[in-house]
């Protein structure tokens, strides 16, 4: 049985330049493409999902140490929200207190730690399968 090929060419000319036609094709290179797509789009979410989290322990770090009330709506938003990533941190060294203000290491240590694993992830998958930086340039931002 022959495998049978669909080929789809596209070309926009724009006034002041003509940007490059893109073939795309139903064989083995569309599904490699799809594939380097979806894998580097994972890449992409974990660094969200990371930057999210940052984000919220830096809030959290911030509103101790300058001794926001933690009753109030916006700190015990984040106090709430930030608390199951940084409870595993927080027996492990003590906070720095003076008056109201609280230096917490341990959210420190946290933010370090998803940071790392966060990498450890992304180059644990790209030695299971690489996908070069131009390679996405190539075939993933072409489209």
């Amino acid at each position: 049985m022959r495998e049978q090929t669909t080929t789809i060419s596209t070309s926009t000319v724009h006034p002041q330049r003509v940007i490059k036609s893109t073939t795309i094709s139903d064989s083995a290179g569309s599904k490699e493409f799809t594939e380097k797509k979806t894998i580097f789009r994972f890449y992409q979410i974990i660094w969200y999902i990371l930057a999210i989290i940052e984000i919220l322990l830096g809030f959290r770090f911030i509103l101790k140490l300058i001794g926001a009330n933690p009753f109030t709506g916006f700190s015990s938003f984040i106090y709430s929200i930030s608390s199951p990533f940084a409870r595993p941190f927080l027996g492990l060294v003590s906070a720095g207190v003076s008056g109201n203000n609280v230096v917490e290491w341990p959210t420190l240590i946290a933010m370090a730690v998803y940071l790392v694993v966060a990498y450890l992830i992304i180059e644990f998958l790209k030695l299971i399968k690489p996908v070069s930086k131009e390679e996405v340039e190539n075939t993933v931002d072409n489209t």
